[in-house]
């Protein structure tokens, strides 16, 4: 088609129609209106359905001179999936800024959003936003799909020892643990898995988060920050609401780390996010932000650091000679090789041609135990707190890339490219 957008043999017409926009009026949800036979609409919703098919976790929308291109995001990297003439885009932006709540005839001011679907039964929802550009409109939509949120902790890749140790510490009746690392690296699914193991029958659960990505079964109350509910004020609501468990979206600001430090010191579990490139970095970070390093070391049970990598599909994995170059690169040496299973995944249909299928986490964990409080107590320097967690048994990002390497499960280039700041020291 001209489109550059392949619609022809994907049709969502009749009764049972496959994908379907929502809109929330007034507490009321009813389908969103629109010809079924209307070009915009046939293009939404077969975008949004390719997108969900293909396990996408963003969709693109980029304006060009002569064209919108459209590219999704699958396993961490975004792949061109098309493009529509800008006759059509204007009709297909109008219908998507409708569904999310956006205006559409404000096109100098970046808008945000939310879009609710359901596609084969299942209820969706996607984040929005739309930014003018040089072109036109951008539109990027996240796409959240409560089905890849409702994992176990076994499922997450975690080596046994780490589990093991990440079990314990979300098991203690009070005291702050932090997941660490850059936007998109799984943290809010390890929350998620973590919180999914805490009896929430006995135990009052609050979440405070930005977005609500997954949806709990019953007995957690979630709440999603807004422009008038920020972090720190619904988390001050939080410790008048009789809490056992607090999960903080993200520590973003001095405010909310200094309510989560006193509720973890009142006797609450407090679990959240911060933006750091290790572990043992998040203990300076928390002092940039003005926290006192004697609270820090009164609360601190256990941070990880923690990145996603792309998985080698099993099932296309031949074995593969990777060059001495890529294997220095993350560590990799010769006394290493004994028993290695060094593969890589042929592309195929299984995999959509890159040979990946899925993503698995590098993980690193440091334990809040005596010697490294004490040692936070006094402000001690990064390299002795780097030596006190190896006395604890800690091992790097790096080093469980290295491992998944070792086992066929990633590839270097994959370990290179997620903890490049530790590749480069």
């Amino acid at each position: 088609m001209s489109s550059g957008y392949g619609l022809q043999n994907t049709g969502n017409y009749g009764a049972a129609k496959r994908f379907r926009l929502i809109l929330r009026e007034q507490g009321q949800a009813r389908e969103m209106g629109g010809s079924e036979m209307s070009l915009a609409v046939s293009i939404v919703d077969n975008i949004m359905m390719q997108a969900l098919d293909a396990k996408a976790s963003d969709i693109h929308m980029q304006p060009e001179r002569d064209q919108l291109k459209i590219r999704f995001r699958v396993d961490g990297i975004l792949h061109e999936n098309g493009f529509l003439p800008p006759e059509q885009a204007t009709n297909v932006l109008a219908r998507l800024k409708l569904s999310a709540g956006m205006r559409i005839d404000e096109m100098r001011e970046p808008q945000d959003g939310r879009i609710d679907m359901e596609y084969d039964g299942r209820r969706l929802s996607a984040r929005a936003s739309c930014v003018p550009c040089l072109n036109g409109e951008k539109f990027v939509m996240r796409l959240l799909d409560p089905a890849s949120m409702k994992v176990n902790l076994a499922d997450l890749g975690m080596p046994d020892d780490i589990r093991e140790k990440w079990m314990r510490a979300v098991g203690v009746p009070y005291g702050l643990i932090l997941v660490t690392g850059p936007t998109g690296s799984g943290k809010t699914s390890t929350l998620y898995a973590s919180l999914n193991v805490l009896d929430s029958k006995t135990r009052n659960i609050l979440t405070v988060e930005d977005p609500i990505e997954y949806e709990f079964d019953k007995n957690i109350a979630q709440v999603q920050v807004t422009e008038k509910m920020g972090f720190p004020r619904v988390m001050r609501a939080f410790l008048r609401q009789d809490p056992d468990v607090m999960m903080v979206g993200e520590i973003r600001d001095a405010d909310s780390l200094k309510i989560g430090i006193q509720a973890a010191l009142t006797g609450h579990l407090v679990l959240a996010t911060i933006h750091t490139n290790n572990a043992i970095e998040a203990i300076g970070r928390m002092i940039d932000m003005g926290a006192e390093d004697y609270l820090i070391s009164g609360v601190i049970v256990g941070i990880m650091a923690q990145r996603l990598v792309r998985r080698i599909d099993q099932t296309t994995a031949k074995p593969f000679a990777y060059s001495r170059e890529e294997l220095e690169a993350i560590g990799i040496t010769a006394a290493d090789m004994q028993g290695a299973r060094l593969v890589k995944g042929e592309p195929g249909e299984s995999n959509n041609g890159t040979g990946f299928k899925g993503r698995v986490g590098l993980y690193e964990l440091v334990v809040g135990d005596r010697a490294f409080k004490q040692a936070v107590a006094r402000r001690a320097p990064y390299e002795e707190l780097l030596k006190i967690a190896r006395e604890q048994g800690f091992r790097s990002m790096m080093e469980d890339g290295k491992e998944k390497v070792l086992k066929g499960i990633t590839t270097p280039e994959e370990v290179a490219r997620a903890v490049l700041t530790q590749a480069l020291e």
